[in-house]
C-alpha cells in the first residue's frame, strides 16, 4: 500500500489509512455520475446553457470544420532531436487537442443524431471529433520528443509504443480521450462501435499502466522539488482512473498512488501561496491541484474531500496578487507578461466563492469576461465541459458587465477592481507588489523580486524590478522565447531572455551565475502607508569575488498631495570592479537626453526616469523580435537602456527615480529640454 502520510494524505486518513482499499473502492464505484458533467444524452442541462456560449461554441466549431486536421507526423516529431524546434510538433498535437475538444464541445451542445446507419453528414461534429481521437488512438507516441528519454536512452527518433514514455503530452491525450468518452459515450456506442474499447486500450497501455508499473518518475518529486509536472499529470491519471477504468479496486488503487504521489507537490507549496514558476504555471500546476480536489470530493464526498488544506487560500490569491491591469501580470520565471487567452477561470471563482475570498471570484470573473469565453476549449476538454455544465458560471460571464469593461479586451477594468490591494508581500518567494492605490489601476504600481537563481523556470534576476503605468509595465521582465530543445539543457542562459544583463539588474562587472547558492540576503521590506518598498543585500548572485556588498532599495513613494508618486530605486556597493552598470529593460516608445529618459506605451501611458548625468552615461540598443511568444507581449521590439557608471569607486551610491509621464501631443511638444526637464533634485549619484 502506498504511503498517504503527507499533508493531503493525513487529510483523507479516514478513508485513505484503512488496512486495505475496500473501502474506498466501494466509496468510488460507478463515480462517472458524480464528476458535475453528466453525458450528452442530459439534455436538461445541456440546453439550459445560455444562447451566447452556446452560440460561441457552435460558430467557432463550424469554422473549424472547415480546416484541415492537424497531422502528427514522424519528422515533426524527431525535430527536436535534429535542430531543437521542438514546436514542429507540439504545435500539431495542441492544435488537435484544441479541435476535437471544440468539436466534442459543439457535439454536445448541438445534440446531433447519430446513428450508425445515419448518412455520412448527419453529425459532422461528431464525425470530425472522431476522427480527431482516433488519430491519438493511432499515434506511434502521445509524449513530446524532448521528454523522452527512452527514445534518447536508445540514441533512437523513432518513440517505441511499447515502451511509453508518461509525460506532459500522454497526460493531456489521456484526459481528452477519457472526458471525450465520458461526454460523448452513448452517441460513440451508436456512431462508431468499438471506439470507445480502443481508446480504453490506449490509454491504459500509454498512461495508466506506466504510472502503476513505475513509480520513480522523476516528475512525481519524491526526491523533493516536485513543479507543475506532478498535479498536470496526477490531474490527468485521476480523470483516466474514475471515467474508463471499470475495475472497481483497481480504480481505488490509482486513486491512492494519486494522493501520494500528489503530496509530494502540496509540500513544496510555501505558505503564502506564492508559485516560483509564475503566473502562467499557476494554470497548470497549482490550478490543477484545486481541480483534483474538486474532483475527489465529488466523487468520493466528504471522505475525500480535502478541499479544507490552510494554504489553498493562499495559493488561491496568487493570480489577483500577481495582477497589474488588463491582461498583464508580474511575470517570474518563464511566464510571459501578458496572461493568454484560454484560461479556465471557473475554478479561481468557484473556489473564492468556496472559500469566502470575493475579492478572488471578481477577479476570476474580470478574466473570463476579457477573454469573452467561459469555457475555452484550449484550456483542455474537461476543464471546458464542467465550466458549460455550471450553468451559474456560465451567466455570470455571457451576462452584459456594467460600465467600460463591455466594451472589449483592451478596454480598462471597471474603476473598483477589490483584488488589487495597496501592497502585496510573498515572503517565501520574496516577490513585493505595491501601487499607488488600492483597487485602481490608475497610477504607479512596483514588483521587486530578490529570491535565488535555482528557482523552477528560472532567470538570472535576483534583485529585479518591474514598473507600470496604468496597469501596464514600461520597465519590464521579457520573459521566455519560444520553448527549444536547448532550453531546459546546459545552454539554457546561452539565450538572452533568460540573461542578467537582460533583466533590470546591476552588472559590476560580471553576470549572475545560476543555481540557489547564488541568492539574495538581508531582504527587509516596508509596507506603509505612504511608501512600500524592499531591500535585498545581492552580491551573492554574482560570482565569489566580485565585490563585497550591494544593497539594492526599491521604494514607491504614493503621492502626499504636494509631490506625485514615484518608484526609488538606490543602489549602494562596496568592493565593486572597474565597471559597474545598470541594465533596464523598457517596453514601449523611449526618448532620452543628459539625465533623462521616457518610455511611452501605446495609448499614452507613460514614465519618466531620472538620474545625475554627471554620473553616468546612457547606452540605449533596441532589440527587433522576431520571436511570436515575446511579439505577443512586447510587439515588435523592446529596448534596454544601461547606465554606465562613470569611474566607480570601491564604494559606491546611485539613485534613479521614476515618475508618472503623461506625453504631450506632437501638436503641443515643446522643444525636448522644456518637456523633459532639467532639473535634477530627486536624482543622487556619489561614485
Amino acid at each position: 500500500m502506498s504511503s498517504v502520510t503527507g499533508p493531503l494524505g493525513t487529510c483523507l486518513a479516514a478513508v485513505l489509512g484503512a488496512a486495505d482499499d475496500a473501502g474506498l473502492a466501494r466509496l468510488l464505484g460507478a463515480p462517472a455520475a458524480r464528476t458535475g458533467v453528466p453525458d450528452i444524452d442530459c439534455r436538461e442541462v445541456w440546453d439550459a446553457i445560455p444562447v451566447a456560449a452556446r452560440e460561441r461554441v457552435l460558430t467557432e466549431a463550424g469554422a473549424e470544420l472547415g480546416r484541415p486536421e492537424p497531422r502528427l507526423s514522424a519528422g515533426a516529431w524527431a525535430r527536436a532531436f535534429r535542430d531543437g524546434d521542438r514546436g514542429a510538433y507540439e504545435d500539431a498535437a495542441w492544435a488537435l487537442q484544441e479541435r476535437v475538444s471544440l468539436l466534442a464541445l459543439a457535439a454536445v451542445l448541438a445534440d446531433e443524431p447519430a446513428g450508425a446507419a445515419g448518412a455520412p453528414g448527419a453529425c459532422p461534429f461528431l464525425d470530425a471529433a472522431i476522427d480527431g481521437l482516433v488519430a491519438f488512438a493511432e499515434a506511434s507516441t502521445w509524449c513530446w520528443a524532448p521528454h523522452d528519454r527512452f527514445a534518447a536512452e536508445r540514441g533512437e527518433l523513432v518513440p517505441d509504443p511499447d515502451d511509453p514514455f508518461l509525460d506532459l503530452g500522454a497526460a493531456e491525450v489521456a484526459s481528452l480521450l477519457a472526458w471525450a468518452d465520458h461526454a460523448l459515450g452513448p452517441r460513440l456506442d451508436r456512431r462508431m462501435p468499438g471506439l470507445r474499447r480502443r481508446l480504453r486500450r490506449e490509454v491504459e497501455h500509454r498512461v495508466l499502466r506506466p504510472f502503476e508499473r513505475r513509480r520513480d518518475w522523476r516528475w512525481i518529486g519524491a526526491e523533493g522539488g516536485a513543479n507543475n509536472w506532478n498535479p498536470w499529470i496526477h490531474g490527468a491519471v485521476l480523470a483516466a482512473a474514475l471515467l474508463l477504468c471499470e475495475d472497481d479496486a483497481r480504480r481505488a488503487r490509482l486513486v491512492r498512488l494519486v494522493v501520494a504521489g500528489l503530496d509530494h507537490y502540496v509540500v513544496t507549496l510555501p505558505d503564502d501561496g506564492g508559485i516560483d514558476e509564475g503566473i502562467a504555471y499557476w494554470w497548470v500546476g497549482a490550478c490543477r491541484l484545486l481541480e483534483i480536489l474538486d474532483l475527489l470530493a465529488g466523487v468520493g464526498g466528504p471522505a475525500l474531500d480535502a478541499r479544507r488544506l490552510p494554504v489553498l487560500g493562499e495559493l488561491l490569491k496568487y493570480p489577483q496578487r500577481m495582477h497589474l491591469g488588463d491582461d498583464w501580470y508580474v511575470n517570474v520565471g518563464d511566464a510571459p507578461a501578458r496572461l493568454s487567452a484560454g484560461q479556465p477561470w471557473q475554478i479561481p471563482f468557484r473556489w473564492g466563492l468556496r472559500l469566502g475570498q470575493p475579492g478572488t471570484a471578481a477577479h476570476a470573473l474580470a478574466g473570463a469576461r476579457r477573454q469573452h469565453d467561459p469555457a475555452p476549449p484550449r484550456a483542455g476538454l474537461g476543464r471546458a465541459l464542467t465550466a458549460l455544465a455550471d450553468e451559474r458560471w456560465c451567466r455570470a460571464v455571457v451576462a452584459d458587465p456594467p460600465g467600460p469593461a463591455a466594451e472589449g479586451p483592451a478596454t480598462p477594468p471597471a474603476p473598483s477592481a477589490p483584488w488589487l490591494t495597496a501592497h502585496t508581500w510573498l515572503p517565501r518567494l520574496q516577490i513585493l507588489l505595491a501601487r499607488e492605490r488600492a483597487s485602481s489601476t490608475k497610477g504607479l504600481a512596483v514588483a521587486v523580486k530578490a529570491g535565488h537563481n535555482g528557482e523552477h523556470h528560472n532567470h538570472l534576476d535576483v534583485g529585479t524590478y518591474w514598473v507600470a503605468a496604468d496597469g501596464r509595465p514600461l520597465v519590464v521582465d521579457v520573459g521566455r522565447p519560444t520553448y527549444t530543445a536547448r532550453t531546459f539543457g546546459p545552454d539554457r542562459y546561452d539565450e538572452w531572455p533568460f540573461r542578467s544583463d537582460w533583466h533590470n539588474v546591476p552588472e559590476p562587472g560580471a553576470p549572475q551565475r545560476p543555481g540557489p547558492d547564488h541568492r539574495a540576503r538581508d531582504v527587509r521590506v516596508e509596507l506603509g502607508p505612504d511608501a512600500a518598498g524592499m531591500t535585498a543585500e545581492i552580491s551573492g548572485a554574482y560570482p565569489s569575488g566580485t565585490l563585497t556588498r550591494w544593497h539594492r532599495t526599491v521604494r514607491l513613494l504614493r503621492a502626499d498631495g504636494e509631490a506625485d508618486a514615484r518608484v526609488s530605486v538606490e543602489d549602494r556597493w562596496e568592493g565593486a570592479g572597474a565597471g559597474v552598470a545598470l541594465h533596464h529593460v523598457l517596453a514601449g516608445q523611449v526618448t532620452y537626453g543628459d539625465g533623462w529618459a521616457t518610455v511611452t506605451a501605446p495609448g499614452g501611458s507613460g514614465l519618466m526616469m531620472r538620474w545625475d548625468p554627471r554620473a553616468a552615461d546612457v547606452d540605449v540598443v533596441r532589440r527587433e523580435l522576431d520571436d511570436p511568444v515575446l511579439k505577443r507581449s512586447w510587439g515588435d521590439h523592446l529596448s534596454r537602456l544601461t547606465l554606465m557608471v562613470h569611474s566607480p569607486a570601491s564604494q559606491g551610491l546611485f539613485t534613479v527615480r521614476w515618475l508618472p509621464h503623461r506625453p504631450v501631443r506632437p501638436e503641443h511638444q515643446k522643444p525636448t529640454a522644456e518637456v523633459c526637464g532639467s532639473t535634477l533634485e530627486d536624482a543622487e549619484c556619489h561614485p
